[in-house]
């Protein structure tokens, strides 16, 4: 959630936000008065349980009549006391649930919708391919993908990546994580389930929430990211961040409903129900978050270059942020048979609104001194929808695909996928 602080200092800051983002601003005013109502409902709380307390003191000293008649006003200070802490408990309930209505504070995203991204920069040259066959096509001749019999198994947008192409994601992935930890992050396999108050805590349970999926016998959900599991790894605890971030690579498969996309991206892999992903995520200093940003940034980068797919990089505008970001990068490859870039990177800054939730916190003053909200971060570094752009990107006429140069040693110094059809 946001800081209250600066939604009472600051108001105007929270509405310039919502606006950006295309969400209702008057929201803002029903948090303030949510706010003051159920400050003042614990200072009527607070009164009461005080005076209910000292009455307590005076009737323990009286004797006889004198202590019946004031039995008798305990008894209805009692009761109001009830009352009033039940009010304040109804309001606090409702300031909670408003204030986590109102998605994070925008810092730097361009205003408007989905196509008022800014292109920051464009690297690498598509290549010049008369007529590039889809990535499906180039999957079916190499063996490498089967749709057919995922459709069989376990319904639409499902599928087995087979031979080659098991192998060529297994050997992007293993690149991705030995990328990560030669830039310092910590390998993690995560949890696909995680319980309500995580996946609530990360910000998916709001106007996202029909994208999850949900085990109803078992009241948990099914990540459609690593970041979900590794933003509560660290929940109710103080980090020490004094020798900088702490960074974690998590590698899982990803389950994601797609509602609302029926009929786009039907063909392939591109949009899919399961997918497998390394997340980056990173625990930092609120104040280091923007620099922690672009590092991610260009470790996405990085990853994109060893494989040799032409990319460009978006500054995503506030309207298609998630809930949590404050900022988002996208990178997207160039994929040929469509003739222009699709996402395949992004990396949000979510400053410390996932933390406030998880209440995942760091000392301001050494040991046992005050604490506040970490920043969370989080990138994609590698993910099954690659493969789309480096089996479409490397292509040569015949059917068969180049492997990158820096995914052969994963793959057993295969340079070239064959067809097999």
């Amino acid at each position: 959630m946001i800081d209250v602080r600066l939604l009472r200092d600051d108001p105007e800051a929270v509405r310039a936000s919502q606006r950006a983002r295309g969400a209702d601003e008057g929201v803002v005013d029903a948090v303030l008065a949510a706010d003051t109502a159920r400050r003042a409902a614990m200072t009527t709380s607070e009164g009461l349980r005080a005076e209910q307390k000292a009455f307590g003191k005076q009737v323990a000293q009286a004797k006889g009549e004198e202590k019946a008649a004031l039995l008798g006003r305990a008894k209805e200070l009692a009761e109001q006391a009830r009352a009033a802490a039940a009010e304040a408990d109804a309001q606090g309930a409702e300031f909670d649930r408003l204030i986590r209505s109102l998605a994070n504070v925008i810092e730097g995203a361009p205003p408007g919708g989905e196509d008022d991204y800014v292109v920051l920069r464009e690297v690498g040259t598509p290549p010049a391919l008369e007529a590039p066959k889809d990535h499906l096509e180039l999957g079916e001749l190499l063996g490498a993908i089967d749709v057919e019999r995922g459709a069989k198994v376990s319904g639409s947008r499902f599928y087995f990546l087979t031979g080659v192409g098991a192998r060529l994601e297994l050997a992007l992935l293993n690149l991705a994580v030995d990328r990560a930890v030669a830039n310092g992050f910590s390998p993690m396999i995560t949890p696909t389930l995680v319980k309500p108050e995580v996946m609530a805590g990360t910000g998916f349970l709001g106007e996202h929430a029909d994208e999850v999926y949900r085990l109803a016998a078992d009241d948990l959900y099914l990540v459609g990211t690593s970041e979900v599991a590794l933003a509560g790894y660290h929940a109710d605890e103080i980090l020490d961040l004094s020798a900088g971030p702490k960074r974690y690579a998590g590698w899982s498969a990803c389950y994601r409903r797609e509602a609302g996309s029926h009929g786009r991206d039907t063909r392939g892999i591109i949009r899919v129900h399961q997918f497998h992903k390394v997340e980056m995520f990173s625990f930092c200093r609120l104040e280091d978050a923007a620099a922690e940003h672009e590092r991610l940034l260009g470790w996405e980068e990085e990853v994109l270059q060893a494989v040799e797919v032409p990319y460009r990089v978006i500054d995503v505008a506030a309207g298609d942020l998630g809930t949590s970001a404050a900022r988002k990068f996208d990178c997207e490859g160039w994929v040929p048979s469509q003739g222009r870039y699709r996402e395949l990177t992004s990396t949000s800054n979510c400053t410390t609104f996932q933390a406030r939730r998880l209440s995942v916190r760091e000392r301001t003053d050494g040991e046992g001194g005050a604490t506040r909200p970490v920043a969370t971060l989080n990138g994609t570094l590698a993910t099954t929808r690659w493969l789309v752009a480096i089996l479409e990107n490397h292509q040569q006429p015949d059917g068969s695909v180049v492997v990158p140069a820096a995914l052969r040693p994963f793959m057993g110094g295969l340079e070239v996928l064959e067809p097999v059809r």
